[in-house]
């Protein structure tokens, strides 16, 4: 008995699938955990850690090597990055800078990989569904933004204190007349959550759209080969084709996308450090 290959919709449905710890209902349901996003985000967090460490470890005075350049180039950009935005102590955040860069990079490079091949070692290990790109998943780069959206709260109170935080909230940008504090409050609170929503929005939305063309590509010759219609061998070269050079422009869209919440990262906390 033939097995029906699954239709276009069904294809791709089955590859944006998360492996869930129970199934989804509705839009927004926090008991629900996708252990697919966490399990690669922290896989890309080891593999940023052990390459950074490498780096460092094979740290030389004398003629550096290849690891060695990669890594003090990296690092030179983003500090230069928190020098020109973050007026204030940096200690902490360059290499905090550096972390959210290379962090989010390496998660993006997840989506460079065939789109086939890890739901199909998913299925040798009894797994109906896998999506291994934390970023094209909203609750993943959701929790980037709230992870930054807190340490702005952090810098904010250290560096003008507590209550000086408070104080800033009530009279700014208005002024510190009693009646303007609850539109400055206001003003305060959708700023606040502008940003925690326009970031994770912004590296879901281009990420999701670049999975979904890979999955659309995967597709483009296939289906000619499968029925066997004229020009079948034509589009599975177009396939290799156009998947070869969306896979080199996806490369810039993986690097700028982790440069662009990296620079946004540093310009918020940098707005966190200034008062208004």
């Amino acid at each position: 008995m033939a097995i029906e290959s699954p239709s276009a919709t069904e294809y791709i449905q089955h590859h944006m699938a998360h492996l869930q710890s129970m199934h989804q209902n509705v839009i927004v349901d926090f008991s629900v955990i996708n252990y697919d996003t966490i399990f690669f985000s922290l896989v890309a967090l080891a593999i940023v850690f052990f390459l950074l460490r490498l780096g460092a470890k094979k740290a030389t005075s004398g003629v550096p090597g290849k690891m060695q350049c990669a890594v003090e180039m990296l690092v030179e950009m983003v500090d230069n990055q928190a020098k020109n935005i973050v007026h204030g102590d940096r200690t902490y955040i360059a290499p905090l800078a550096l972390t959210v860069f290379c962090w989010v990079a390496m998660m993006n490079m997840i989506d460079l990989i065939p789109v086939d091949l890890f739901p199909w070692i998913a299925g040798f290990l009894g797994l109906s569904h896998l999506r291994p790109l934390p970023t094209a998943d909203l609750n993943g780069t959701l929790g980037l933004s709230l992870g930054v959206l807190l340490l702005l709260f952090y810098y904010g109170i250290k560096v003008k204190s507590f209550s000086g935080f408070i104080v800033e909230l009530f009279t700014a940008p208005f002024g510190k007349f009693p009646l303007l504090w609850p539109v400055n409050f206001l003003m305060n609170l959708i700023e606040y959550a502008a940003k925690f929503v326009s970031l994770g929005m912004r590296l879901f939305g281009n990420m999701y759209a670049g999975e979904l063309v890979f999955f659309l590509i995967a597709l483009l010759g296939g289906y000619m080969l499968e029925f066997s219609l004229p020009g079948a061998a034509a589009a599975g070269l177009g396939q290799v084709i156009a998947g070869l050079v969306w896979w080199l422009f996806h490369v810039l869209i993986v690097l700028l996308q982790a440069f662009i919440f990296m620079m946004l990262t540093l310009v918020y906390i940098g707005q966190a450090h200034s008062s208004h």
